[in-house]
């Protein structure tokens, strides 16, 4: 592995090693032994672990494309040392940022960080199971000199919030990077730390599924340095800018929302890469060269491009599973800024205030659904986007359908607390697949309104399968290792349902091998209906983001009374975000 580091800070190492000897002095200097890349911890071994060799001698990336790497990879040893403790003040002592969402394997990529210590240092993780500990450790930098990087600044017509800082260390990754969902860690000698997440994809992948990070979403949330799309010092933000850390830890809506799913299809081992949402921006067509596209978290902003991508894939016969809810909602430009394309996400909300308004209404920022070019995106994901918060059971409604096969779901059977903190629904007064099949009809109450949640599937005429989770509590619970054999707890019964359709995904067309026929007439598909208001539907001004990162499955209670099973998540996964 090599880096550089920005000349300009080569200046300032005489000074830095006058600080690290006093630290040293005081007790720092055990940081700095301990946080080595040439330390003899159990995270080194796991760093000089070498990958297998290559099936091509002119193509080192070929062992990635190879069956069975993924369950290789997943043998390796892992650590939990990639966890960031749930400490705000840690968070704020050292923050980062790559100059890019994604890089192709072999690729290099330039980190900002800033920091009141004298010395930080990174190492990057890759996720998966590996054997429970959620991460293997594949790099460590040596420690490097501290900066105190300017303060925010804004920038762009519309104005964006944006980390004006110089490049702290160029990373350079090679072939003993495996592609996949990586979190860098960040500590500083002061104890502090945070993330930066980061996807190495590889561009040249068939693999059977394709896993979209949703970071569009991330960043809509973001009011990192002063506003998201939501909140913020002086009103909402028209425009946020990649250039910045994420607020909190730093992974964004990675913890909570999508490692868990992560974990899951790496455990059992299926052949699986990497990309987010501005990927399926920028080289979308890419997406055909796969079975399947795996979307497990909150995919809610999407450009024009992304949208139609994904539509392309669909129909030339490459499945989608959303185990997430509100996807494809809000329409988003994506804009250049210093650091690269695709840097400035514009969002105005307002038909009136978007200066392609009249001009050209197809890629207006509102929400696909609304004027001047409504575009629903139930006709895409089965599903239309109802309400926020909530918090209801996940009912089963149709376990006759295929992807339920050797899970013990029965018909009324509940997992509680699933469906939240947003769901989705059908609704035949907007564009819907005359095909769609639900899957659990869920009763719920949101802003004193009587709905349903519906789980969907329905087949393409390419022969692409659409399944459509329509709440945020599905990948949380896929973190929990449930043992082979016959399910017998609610949880264990939903990752085998979710087990059959990622197998199906991985097989091909999945509607034409398992075709949807609709069964809207089992269930009541009336419009919703207010009833009386209650307290708890006011939202915070938080995205459900915050969930700590745990390494071991989370204690649940289940209870079972007659025909009915239900369980009880911990509180952690069921939070509010704002109105999306």
């Amino acid at each position: 592995m090599k880096h550089r580091v920005d000349k300009k800070r080569t200046q300032t190492w005489p000074i830095i090693a006058v600080l690290v000897v006093v630290l040293f002095a005081i007790g720092a200097g055990a940081f700095l032994l301990g946080h080595s890349s040439s330390t003899n911890d159990s995270d080194s071994n796991a760093a000089t672990d070498t990958t297998s060799p290559s099936t091509d001698p002119l193509d080192p990336y070929a062992q990635y494309r190879t069956p069975g790497w993924i369950a290789a990879e997943n043998a390796k040893p892992g650590s939990t040392n990639w966890v960031v403790p749930e400490d705000k003040t840690a968070w704020g002592k050292v923050e980062g940022f790559f100059t890019a969402t994604s890089i192709n394997i072999g690729s290099s990529v330039t980190l900002k960080t800033s920091t009141r210590a004298p010395a930080w240092q990174v190492t990057a993780y890759r996720m998966g199971w590996y054997g429970g500990t959620g991460g293997r450790l594949i790099w460590k930098s040596e420690p490097l000199p501290g900066v105190n990087q300017p303060k925010v600044e804004q920038v762009g017509t519309p104005k964006a919030w944006f980390a004006p800082w110089s490049t702290s260390l160029v990373i350079q990754t090679d072939e003993t990077w495996p592609p996949g969902q990586y979190l860098f860690k960040l500590e500083s000698v002061d104890n502090g730390a945070s993330y930066v997440p980061l996807v190495i994809r590889d561009d040249k992948s068939t693999s059977d599924l394709l896993m979209q990070s949703a970071v569009t979403t991330w960043q809509a949330y973001n009011g990192w340095g002063g506003a998201s799309i939501y909140t913020g010092v002086t009103g909402r933000a028209d425009a946020v800018s990649f250039d910045r850390p994420y607020t909190g830890n730093g992974s964004g809506e990675f913890l909570g929302r999508e490692r868990e799913f992560i974990v899951f299809v790496e455990r059992l081992g299926l052949d699986v890469s990497y990309w987010t949402d501005i990927d399926l921006h920028q080289r979308g067509e890419l997406a055909k060269n796969h079975r399947g596209i795996v979307i497990p978290g909150h995919d809610e902003y999407y450009t024009v491009e992304m949208r139609k991508n994904l539509e392309a894939a669909r129909d030339a016969g490459v499945n989608i599973g959303f185990f997430g809810a509100n996807n494809v909602y809000r329409r988003i430009r994506l804009e250049p800024s210093a650091s690269g394309p695709d840097r400035h996400e514009i969002n105005y909300r307002d038909a009136s205030r978007d200066p392609l308004n009249g001009k050209d209404p197809e890629r207006v920022t509102t929400s696909f659904r609304e004027s001047p070019a409504p575009n629903p995106e139930s006709s895409l994901t089965g599903s239309y986007y109802e309400c926020n918060p909530v918090d209801a059971d996940w009912v089963v409604g149709d376990a006759s359908m295929w992807m339920f096969e050797g899970s013990g779901f029965k018909n009324g059977d509940k997992i509680a607390h699933m469906v939240g903190n947003e769901y989705d629904r059908v609704n035949l007064s907007v564009p819907t697949p005359a095909n769609i099949q639900i899957l659990a009809h869920s009763p719920v109450t949101c802003r004193g309104m009587n709905s349903y949640a519906d789980t969907t599937w329905y087949s393409a005429s390419s022969g692409a399968g659409v399944f459509a989770a329509a709440t945020f509590g599905w990948s949380p619970l896929m973190l929990e290792a449930c043992p082979t054999g016959t399910p017998s707890t609610p949880v264990c019964k939903l990752q085998k349902v979710t087990e059959n359709i990622l197998r199906a995904f991985a097989k091909g067309p999945a509607g034409a091998a398992h075709p949807s026929v609709s069964n809207l007439s089992k269930f009541p598909m009336s419009a919703p209906h207010a009833s009386e208001p209650t307290s708890t539907t006011t939202p915070t001004t938080q995205p459900s983001s915050t969930t700590t990162p745990t390494t071991q499955a989370p204690q649940k209670t289940t209870t079972t009374t007659s025909s009915t099973t239900t369980t009880t998540l911990p509180t952690t996964t069921t939070t509010t975000a704002p109105i999306p």
